[in-house]
C-alpha cells in the first residue's frame, strides 16, 4: 500500500468516526485501553482483557447499529472492568477482626435454623448433609449461565425497547457498585468458608466454587466453575447476594415487556437462583434478602430518575415550542 493510499484510508476512517461520534470520539474505548495497559504493565494481561477492548472498539466505530449497541451495553462492560479491578484493593477498609463470620452464622441459626439430629443447624448444614447429584447439576445451571442470561436480556431489550435496555444496564452497573461497596463496609464470609475454615478468618484465603460446584466440575470433566471463581478476589463478599439481585432486576424490568410465559420463566429462574445460592453453600439467607432489597431499590431509583429526566425533557421542549407558537400568532395578526 502506497503512502497516498494509507493517507486516504486514514482520512476516510477518521471522517467515518467523526460521523458516528461528532464529539468525544476518542472516549468510549479509553477505560478499556487503560485497563489493558495497566495489566500489561503488571504482567497480568489475559486474553479476555484484549478481547473486551477489541469488542468495544469494534462496536464503537463500526456502524451506526454497532454504535447504538455499544452505548446500550457500555455499563455492562464497565462492570467487567470494575470486577477485574477489585483485586487491586481486595482488603481495603477492613482487617481480620472486621470480617463477619460466626456472628453472621449465629444470626442464621437464630432466624432460619432447623433441628437435625437434636442439634440446631443452618439450612446450609442440612443441605450439605443431604446433597444429591441431580440437585448439584440443577443448581449449577443458574450459577453457570447468569451472566449470559443478563446479556441476552439486554440484547432482547435492545431490539424491543432501547430506553428500557439503557435503564437495565445502568441499573446493573449501579447494583454492582453498591454491592462491591458493601463488601468493604460489611465484609462477610460465605457459608462454604465456615465449612472449610471454621470461625478463623484468613485474609489470604482463596475464593472457591464451593463443594457442590466442585463436584459438578469433576462429574462433567471440566474446570468451568473452578476457573470462574479462581478469578474472584472478594472471598469476604457474601453480603449482598448479587446472584439473587441480577435475576430479580430482570424480572422487574422485564415484567412489562414479557407475556405470561416470559414472566413465568424469569420468576422461575430468579427463584431457582435464590435456592441455588443457599443450596450451593455460597450465600446465607440474609445475603439473599439484602441482595433482593438492593435490586428493588435500584429498580425504583432508576425509574424515578428516568421519569424525572423525561419530565425535564418534555418541559424543555414545551419552552422551545411555546415562544415559537406565540411568534407565529403575532405574525398572523400582523
Amino acid at each position: 500500500m502506497t503512502e497516498l493510499a494509507i493517507t486516504s484510508f486514514t482520512e476516510r476512517a477518521l471522517a467515518h468516526v467523526r460521523t458516528l461520534w461528532p464529539r468525544w470520539a476518542w472516549l468510549p474505548p479509553v477505560p478499556f485501553v487503560l485497563n489493558l495497559a495497566m495489566n500489561v504493565y503488571r504482567g497480568e494481561a489475559r486474553w479476555d482483557h484484549v478481547l473486551i477492548t477489541l469488542v468495544v472498539i469494534g462496536l464503537a466505530y463500526g456502524t451506526r447499529f454497532t454504535k447504538k449497541l455499544c452505548v446500550g451495553l457500555y455499563p455492562m462492560g464497565l462492570v467487567a472492568l470494575l470486577f477485574d479491578s477489585m483485586r487491586l484493593f481486595q482488603h481495603a477498609g477492613f482487617d481480620t477482626f472486621g470480617v463477619h463470620l460466626c456472628d453472621l452464622r449465629a444470626v442464621e441459626l437464630r432466624w432460619f435454623g432447623l433441628d437435625m439430629g437434636g442439634t440446631r443447624v443452618t439450612l446450609h448444614d442440612w443441605f450439605q448433609a443431604h446433597a444429591t447429584t441431580w440437585l448439584d447439576l440443577l443448581c449449577s445451571v443458574p450459577y453457570g449461565t447468569f451472566l449470559f442470561y443478563c446479556i441476552l436480556f439486554a440484547a432482547f431489550l435492545f431490539k424491543r425497547d432501547f430506553v428500557a435496555m439503557q435503564r437495565f444496564t445502568w441499573g446493573w452497573l449501579a447494583l454492582n457498585v453498591i454491592g462491591f461497596t458493601t463488601y468493604h463496609i460489611y465484609p462477610a464470609a460465605p457459608p462454604w468458608y465456615f465449612h472449610s475454615h471454621g470461625c478463623t478468618v484468613d485474609l489470604l484465603a482463596k475464593a472457591s466454587e464451593g463443594p457442590n460446584l466442585a463436584r459438578v466440575d469433576a462429574l462433567l470433566g471440566i474446570t468451568y466453575f473452578h476457573g470462574m471463581y479462581g478469578r474472584a478476589s472478594d472471598v469476604f463478599g457474601a453480603v449482598p447476594s448479587l446472584h439473587c439481585a441480577y435475576p430479580l432486576l430482570v424480572v422487574l424490568e422485564g415484567w412489562s415487556q414479557f407475556r405470561w410465559r416470559g414472566r413465568a420463566f424469569t420468576v422461575a429462574f430468579f427463584m431457582l437462583m435464590c435456592f441455588s445460592a443457599i443450596y450451593l453453600d455460597h450465600h446465607w439467607v440474609v445475603d439473599a434478602i439484602v441482595g433482593i432489597t438492593y435490586a428493588i431499590i435500584t429498580f425504583v431509583a432508576l425509574r424515578m430518575i428516568g421519569n424525572a429526566l423525561r419530565r425535564r425533557s418534555e418541559s424543555t421542549a414545551q419552552d422551545i415550542l411555546l415562544p415559537s407558537a406565540a411568534g407565529e400568532v403575532q405574525e398572523i395578526q400582523s
